[in-house]
């Protein structure tokens, strides 16, 4: 009788371990979502001529697409969500280098730090990205990639 009373917490935290991460991949991937698809149809023109000024291959800026639907869609399933959430990690290193890289030690008026919406998307793809789906995905808790 112990041993199942012991047993009930256990997995009351799974089940909320499971339900954090669903609601994280919610999260990231619909607000992701919605910058990737702001930028069709493609090319991005304003990250065609940042890429060009920094001498970068301008086909570079299609990768954007990989970052913020390709990825964001992977997380909101469930499948793949490891990839997925490198996919938006990668293009959010990108972004803060190409975009915000003059304000990466700054504050902004109110006191907070000025990138941190880009440092929030970027470091919950990464807990994704170190943690997996969950159980509530496509994918299942052990699927591949997850």
């Amino acid at each position: 009788m112990a041993t199942s009373s012991l047993r009930a917490p256990a997995a009351r935290d799974s089940a909320g371990v499971d339900t954090a991460l669903l609601i994280l991949r919610l999260v990231l991937g619909v607000l992701i979502l919605f910058h990737g698809l702001s930028k069709l149809p493609p090319p991005p023109e304003f990250l065609v001529s940042a890429l060009s000024e920094r001498g970068l291959p301008t086909v570079l800026a299609y990768g954007v697409y990989l970052g913020e639907i390709v990825g964001p869609i992977l997380i909101i399933v469930g499948i793949w969500t490891r990839v997925g959430a490198l996919l938006i990690v990668a293009n959010m290193i990108v972004a803060v280098l190409v975009a915000h890289a003059g304000d990466l030690l700054h504050l902004n008026k109110q006191g907070g730090y000025e990138l941190e919406l880009q440092a929030m998307y970027l470091f919950t793809a990464v807990a994704l990205a170190l943690t997996g789906a969950g159980r509530y995905s496509v994918g299942g808790r052990y699927g591949p990639f997850n």
